[in-house]
């Protein structure tokens, strides 16, 4: 496993918990590049691009589902894990393969699924 540092993408709609996140990423090495707290906003960093995987949480502000993001960093070959506090449904088919990081989330639970989507990450 390549142990350089990642250029994060963190979507997440509660400040609080974005900011435990970018606190975690950094202190573990890696660079926190954006954050978004909505679909529009994932999906416009997601085509601008510059970092090389991205938290996803699953249920964002107004109860917005984050699988149009899930489904554009795919298409572009951009790792991602999976972030929930106790998902009930499962994720659609094409993404049941993902890293998922559950609450409460942990410096080592952060570091272990960036590593694990890096690591299996394919080019596009």
């Amino acid at each position: 496993m390549d142990s350089s540092p990642a250029r994060v993408l963190i979507v997440e709609d509660e400040p609080l918990i974005a900011m435990m996140i970018e606190d975690f990423c950094e202190e573990i090495g890696h660079e926190v590049t954006g954050a978004a707290e909505t679909v529009a906003e994932a999906l416009a960093a997601t085509e601008a691009g510059g970092f090389d995987v991205a938290i996803l949480d699953l249920h964002l502000r107004g109860d917005e589902q984050a699988w149009p993001v899930a489904d554009a960093l795919d298409a572009r070959g951009i790792p991602f894990v999976l972030a929930t506090g106790g998902q009930i449904e499962p994720p659609p088919e094409r993404h049941l393969d993902r890293i998922a990081l559950a609450k409460p989330f942990t410096m080592e639970g952060v570091r272990g699924a960036i590593e694990q989507a890096l690591a299996t990450a394919t080019a596009p």
